[in-house]
């Protein structure tokens, strides 16, 4: 099996497909934010609207990013512009469907608990592999 990837790596995908949901999860609630007034856009930020779009299309992109591209090339957007990609832990082959949703969903369990403790504690903590799913090089 191909060696693990470095932690740079690893950070650098996973900040990449994060910009990419919540940059595309504020653009879309700023469409849906623009209400026109006699001929005048405004942007009414205090909707309901803008933020419950952003926080649908942020998840949603999420979705589409980590499970359903990751499905089909075995690697989300972030990771292939990284260079690497995902497998299965025990044999090195194409992941399942429901493996790479509990991995998407195991991601929002890390970043809510392990980020904030990291950077509270200074502490070496890295990111894991989940569901015997493994992130290597490709």
């Amino acid at each position: 099996m191909s060696p693990a990837p470095t932690q740079a790596r690893r950070v650098s995908a996973s900040v990449v497909d994060a910009l990419v949901a919540l940059l595309c999860g504020l653009a879309a609630g700023v469409a849906a934010g623009v209400e026109v007034v006699d001929g005048v856009a405004q942007l009414r930020p205090g909707s309901p609207a803008v933020w419950g779009t952003a926080l649908v299309t942020a998840f949603g992109l999420s979705f589409l990013n980590h499970v359903l591209l990751t499905y089909a090339v075995r690697a989300s957007l972030g990771k292939l512009l990284t260079g690497l990609r995902v497998v299965r832990a025990s044999d090195g082959r194409r992941p399942g469907f429901f493996r790479l949703i509990g991995r998407w969903l195991f991601g929002f369990y890390w970043m809510i608990v392990f980020v904030p403790l990291h950077v509270a504690t200074d502490s070496s903590v890295e990111q894991q592999d989940a569901v015997s799913l493994r992130t290597i090089r490709r």
